[in-house]
Parts: C-alpha cells; structure tokens; sequence
C-alpha cells in the first residue's frame, strides 16, 4: 500500500516564515517541510513524523527562527498526506 502526498508551496516573508511554519503545524498530516530561498535553494528540510507536536518541533522552529532571520522572502513547500 502507497502513500499519496499533495505538496503546497506558500511565498512568504521572512519574518513571517515561523508564524507560517507554527500554522503549519496546527493543521496536521504533515509529511515534510521545506524552506527554500528566493533563489530556490532549500535551506532547510524538516521530515515530520505522526506525532511530532508541541515541544517535539521546538528545536526546529528554533533553527527556522535563525534562518528566517537572513531572509527577506522565503517559499514553504509543505508535503502533506492525503
């Protein structure tokens, strides 16, 4: 049995990468999560996995926070599970 996945992108601003990241998470069936810049190159690849919630995602937003930081435009590519 295989899994279908749906990705999504989202172009954001960079000091808006973590709120958009947060609401991310809240939505549930993520698979993956990847940051690119606006060049397209990814800058960090986050594999989620069933039940990564709350504390578990906190490092992660950490160094998402770092990256955003550098940022003026982002695009988020969400890998969801269908």
């Amino acid at each position: 049995m295989s899994e279908n996945y749906k990705t999504e992108e989202f172009k954001v601003e960079g000091e808006k990468v973590v709120a958009k990241i947060k609401e991310i998470f809240h939505e549930g069936n993520i698979r993956r999560v990847i940051i690119k810049d606006k060049d397209d190159k990814t800058l960090i690849e986050i594999p989620m996995t069933i039940g990564v919630v709350g504390a578990l995602i906190a490092p992660q937003l950490a160094a998402i926070g770092a990256i955003a930081a550098l940022l003026t435009e982002a695009t988020i590519v969400v890998e969801k599970r269908e």
